[in-house]
C-alpha cells in the first residue's frame, strides 16, 4: 500500500517549536512520530504517532524508534534532544550526528577550548569551573569584565556578566546551580552585538544559510527578542562570520544536520563565537527567518537530511523579515488582541500561546515567551518597524485595566 512507502521521521520533542517541524514533515508526506515527557505537548495533536517519553531518555526513546522502524530522526530548537538524536541515529545506523560530537557540543568550555586552540575566531580567555575550582585563585588571574555561563542546558538561564572580582565566585555558583552537570564556563566579556548563524550540513558539506541580526534583553539574562535579514554588517565582516561559521563546524567535527550559532561581532569587526548547538534554531528561524530571508526551505532540507532524501539548496524569492517575541512584563492576560485584524492590518504574521486569564512571567529567558511576530518587507528597516508597532498594540491590549 501507499502508506508503506512512506519515509517515517521521529522528532525528538512535541513542544512550541518542534511542532513546526513535525507540521513540515507531514505537509512533506512522511509519517510523522513525536516523542515528548508532556502528553500535552501541542505536537501530540499534530504528529501521525505521539509517544510520552521523556526526550533525554536515550533508551527509552531508542526503544520506541526501534518498534517504530523509523528511517530518520531529528531535533530541532532545543538542546536538550540533541544527544538522544545522534545515539538514536548511531544505534539505528540512520543519518545523523555523530555521538562523541554531539557529546562535545553539550560542554561549552570544551567547545570554547576547541574553537580558542584552533585559532577559530577573536577569542582571548577561556576557562572551566567546578566545584572543586578554587574561585578565589581563578578570579586573581582573570581580566575583567567577564561573561560567566552554565556549560550545558538551554536557552539563557544562569547566565551572567560579573565586573568585579568580589561578584565573581557569587556569578559562578548561580551559572553551576543551572547546569545538568554542575560546571561553569568563564570567557571573555566582549562589548559587541550579538548576531546568529544557521547552517545545514549535507554529505560533509556546511551550507552557510543566513547570518541574522539579533536583538538581546538587556544584562543580566541575555536573552533573544528578535531576529532579522538581512544584517547591518559590513559585507568583509559578514564573509568573514560565514567562514568562521563553516571553520567551526569543521574544527568540532559537525559532520551533519542543523548548527545554529551565536556570535559576538564588535564595532572593530572582531567575531567572537559565543555559543553552538547542533540543532535547528529557535525562535522561528527554521520556519520563517532563514527562509524568508534567504529563500532556502531549511525545514525541508533539514528533514530530507535526516531520512537520506535529495536536498534542495536553490533559493526561491529571498526578501528582507524581522521578528519579535512576544515577551512582556509580569502580568496577567487581562484582554486578548484581535490578531486576525493585526494580521491583516500590518502584513505580518503572529504565532502565539496566549490565553485569556493566562499569567505571564516578566522575560528572562525564552521559556518566559509567549510568541512571535514575523513581519517581512521590501526593506529591513520597515519590517523592523512593523513588528515593533505590532508588539506595542499587543502589550498594551493584553494588560488593559479598563
Amino acid at each position: 500500500s501507499l502508506r508503506r512507502s512512506m519515509k517515517k521521521i521521529l522528532i525528538i520533542g512535541a513542544g512550541f517549536l518542534q511542532n513546526f517541524v513535525i507540521q513540515k514533515a507531514k505537509k512533506m508526506g512522511y509519517e510523522t512520530l513525536a516523542v515528548d515527557a508532556d502528553p500535552n505537548a501541542i505536537g501530540s495533536k499534530y504528529a501521525d504517532k505521539f509517544a510520552v517519553v521523556n526526550i533525554v531518555d536515550e533508551e527509552a526513546c531508542l526503544e520506541y524508534a526501534r518498534q517504530e522502524k523509523i528511517d530518520g530522526v531529528l531535533t530541532a530548537a532545543t538542546d536538550y534532544g540533541v544527544l538522544t538524536a545522534a545515539y538514536v541515529a548511531r544505534e539505528m545506523n540512520l543519518p545523523g550526528l555523530n555521538y562523541e560530537t554531539a557529546k562535545l557540543i553539550k560542554n561549552k568550555y570544551r567547545v570554547r577550548k576547541c574553537l580558542y586552540e584552533a585559532h577559530i575566531d577573536d577569542t582571548e580567555q577561556a576557562y572551566e569551573v567546578d566545584s572543586e575550582t578554587d574561585l578565589e585563585k581563578l578570579s586573581e588571574k582573570l581580566t575583567f569584565p567577564v561573561m560567566v555561563k552554565p556549560c550545558d542546558g538551554s536557552g539563557s538561564r544562569g547566565a551572567s556578566r560579573v565586573d568585579t572580582k568580589e561578584n565573581f565566585a557569587a556569578a559562578c555558583k548561580i551559572a553551576m546551580s543551572s547546569s545538568i552537570t554542575h560546571r561553569a564556563e568563564v570567557e571573555t566579556f566582549i562589548n559587541g552585538k550579538e548576531y546568529g548563524a544557521e547552517s545545514l550540513v549535507v554529505d560533509g558539506e556546511v551550507h552557510v544559510l543566513g547570518i541574522m541580526r539579533k536583538w538581546m534583553t538587556e544584562p543580566p539574562y541575555y536573552a533573544e527578542l528578535g531576529h532579522a535579514i538581512p544584517t547591518d554588517l559590513p559585507p568583509e565582516v559578514e564573509e568573514r562570520a560565514e567562514r568562521y561559521v563553516e571553520n567551526a563546524i569543521k574544527a568540532l567535527g559537525i559532520n551533519f544536520g542543523s548548527v545554529n550559532m551565536d556570535m559576538l561581532i564588535t564595532s572593530e569587526g572582531k567575531i567572537h563565537i559565543i555559543d553552538i548547538g547542533a540543532r535547528m534554531g529557535g525562535n522561528m528561524i527554521g520556519p520563517c527567518v532563514i527562509p524568508y530571508g534567504s529563500g532556502v526551505d531549511y525545514m525541508a532540507n533539514m528533514i530530507r537530511n535526516a531520512v537520506g532524501d535529495e536536498k534542495n539548496f536553490g533559493t526561491s524569492a529571498h526578501g528582507c523579515v524581522a521578528t519579535r517575541l512576544l515577551a512582556f512584563k509580569d502580568g496577567v492576560v487581562a484582554r486578548m488582541p484581535d490578531f486576525d485584524a493585526l494580521e491583516k492590518d500590518y502584513g505580518v504574521e503572529i504565532y502565539h500561546h496566549l490565553k485569556l486569564g493566562q499569567k505571564v512571567n516578566e522575560y528572562h529567558t525564552n521559556l518566559d515567551g509567549c510568541g512571535y511576530i514575523v513581519a517581512k518587507a521590501d526593506d529591513v528597516e520597515t519590517a523592523i518597524q512593523k513588528a515593533e508597532t505590532v508588539l506595542n498594540i499587543i502589550k498594551e491590549t493584553i494588560f488593559c485595566t479598563d
